[in-house]
């Protein structure tokens, strides 16, 4: 479906059951959950799908190692049950996203002889709550195996490693998928178009005022409930309902940085269980790179995060502590920074140790807020969204519990391992674009295949498998609108090599312009948005 059919729909008059502010991983998880319940749900989304937060994570499904060593330090239940639920959501998203998401080992080195038995054993006790949904079995590992398996590891006053397993994933395009498939489902689902106020009726919360931010276009939606689903943002839209409201959110930063697959093995990670200031570091193997991070610092909230130079010092200065490897600044190809939302005390002053846990509130006029959260447990998060929703606006539909525990997302279902190879022998694609396209389309990726057909089939840019038909098959049936959408979140291309998604911008703008008709004055607001992006934060 067209984004103009979906703005059409959302213009007809009609009532719906549920309004979800927010596309990220939380907004699209509960319009999926609600509409496979069979309500009728309108997803609204102010810029692109996963443009903020869902798309600026550490990639991975994890119950949250870090956490549970806090859990058990200071006797938390919130914390353990917080890993416990990760660890069962873990293993259903790896099942219900085959092709966008996949088991990875991590080697933990291990610098001192005390802290062998210490690691070893709250590793095992993560694989022992993951229960039936166990990925792998944690393992000790000699000084030479752990450097076998990283080969990059600093080796002087090596001790040990552990070997422990979690999951990983590609964020953009789960959420994204979300989406899609809530569309399926029967979901209006639209992108770039603000809420810019709530309708009441009788005190109530009843609707939101809409505005179209490509073309500033206002109009009004009614429905029986509204979920504020926008997490750093949740502030803002409480805000709306009442001025008075208390801020529930605390936010933090997070930067990471992209280097050269020479950092990291194709099937390893790194997992640094205490830096100088008593972070967790991940170094990843991503999209045939290396993922570095995060940082953790308090933030004020804002659409595009600036990466500060600060941080990537502290994130270069710790792979040369852990590393052999030398690098500096001129080895980073891209940086990005997101923020994270905390359900916090606000006069908190260390956002580390804060739970990544949501809550859920409605306000007096009957605004539903979820908040906090993180993408592993999505799922878990938006079966609470919605059972709470049934309840406080008195809902009724023909599946009142949850449908999502084995529900495979859009490209999942018949998801093939080795579709790489049918793609290769039938439409001739070098290795690597086969394999990229299998693992980010799934099931779908022969229509984005028949495409190159239709002489889209060159490579945007060299050194990397994203086509130019993967550009024509976003914009028209992935609703992207901006050439960022498709560089940022539709391919992983901005995330992992700036300078090349600078040079492969304005092919995709010429393929969109054709597409979507643009006149000369919207090319040159797309071009200077582009650069904007791209050149100060995506």
């Amino acid at each position: 479906m067209g984004r103009q059919e979906n703005l059409e729909k959302l213009k007809d008059g009609s009532l719906f059951d549920l309004i979800i502010i927010g596309g990220g991983a939380t907004g699209c998880g509960v319009a999926l959950d609600a509409a496979t319940r069979g309500l009728k749900v309108a997803l609204i989304e102010k810029n692109d799908f996963s443009e903020g937060t869902s798309s600026r994570s550490t990639k991975l499904v994890h119950g949250g190692v870090r956490y549970l060593e806090m859990a058990v330090k200071t006797l938390d239940r919130v914390q353990y049950n917080l890993v416990k639920d990760g660890l069962h959501e873990r293993g259903l998203l790896l099942k219900n996203a085959r092709h966008l998401s996949n088991r990875i080992a991590f080697v933990t080195p291990l610098y001192k002889w005390f802290d062998v038995p210490y690691v070893f054993a709250g590793l095992k006790f993560y694989d022992i709550l993951s229960g039936k949904q166990n990925i792998g079995h944690s393992r000790l590992l000699s000084r030479k195996e752990a450097l076998r398996r990283f080969p990059g590891l600093k080796s002087e006053g090596l001790k040990a490693g552990v070997l422990y397993y979690d999951g990983q994933f590609h964020d953009a395009r789960m959420a994204l998928s979300l989406a899609l498939t809530a569309e399926q489902k029967g979901a209006v689902i639209t992108n770039h178009v603000a809420v810019s106020g709530l309708l009441k009726e009788n005190g109530k919360v009843s609707g939101a005022k809409l505005t179209d931010s490509l073309t500033g276009e206002t109009w009004q939606l009614n429905a029986r409930g509204v979920i504020n689903a926008t997490g750093p943002f949740v502030d803002n839209i409480r805000t709306m309902d009442n001025p008075d409201s208390p801020k529930i959110i605390t936010t933090s930063t997070g930067i990471h940085i992209i280097l050269d697959k020479r950092f990291a093995p194709p099937d390893t990670g790194l997992m640094i269980p205490e830096t100088e200031d008593g972070r967790v570091l991940f170094v990843l193997p991503w999209e045939n790179h290396a993922l570095i991070g995060t940082t953790d610092e308090p933030a004020e909230v804002t659409e595009h995060p600036q990466p500060l130079e600060g941080e990537i010092d502290y994130l270069l200065r710790h792979v040369t502590r852990y590393f052999n490897l030398q690098v500096d600044r001129s080895d980073v190809k891209a940086v990005w920074s997101g923020l994270r939302p905390l359900v916090s005390d606000p006069k908190a002053a260390d956002t580390a140790k804060l739970a990544r846990d949501h809550v859920i509130e409605d306000s007096k006029d009957g605004l539903l807020t979820i908040a906090g959260g993180k993408w592993t447990t999505y799922r878990k998060m938006a079966l609470d969204t919605v059972d709470h929703a049934f309840k406080l606006f008195n809902l009724a539909a023909p599946k009142p519990t949850c449908q999502t525990e084995h529900l495979p997302i859009l490209g999942s279902a018949d998801y093939n391992e080795n579709g790489n190879l049918e793609l290769s022998k039938k439409y001739g694609f070098d290795p690597d674009v086969a394999a990229y396209l299998n693992r980010t389309y799934g099931d779908q990726a022969h229509k984005i295949a028949e495409l190159t057909l239709d002489g889209y089939g060159a490579r945007l840019v060299e050194n990397h498998p994203v086509l130019e038909a993967e550009v024509l098959y976003a914009t028209r049936h992935e609703l992207a609108e901006r050439v960022i959408d498709v560089l940022a979140r539709r391919m992983p291309l901005a995330l992992l090599d700036t300078e090349a998604a600078k040079q492969a911008a304005a092919r995709v703008q010429e393929i969109m312009a054709e597409e979507l008709g643009w006149n000369q004055q919207r090319r040159n607001e797309e071009a200077e948005w582009t650069e904007k992006r791209l050149t100060e934060a995506l």
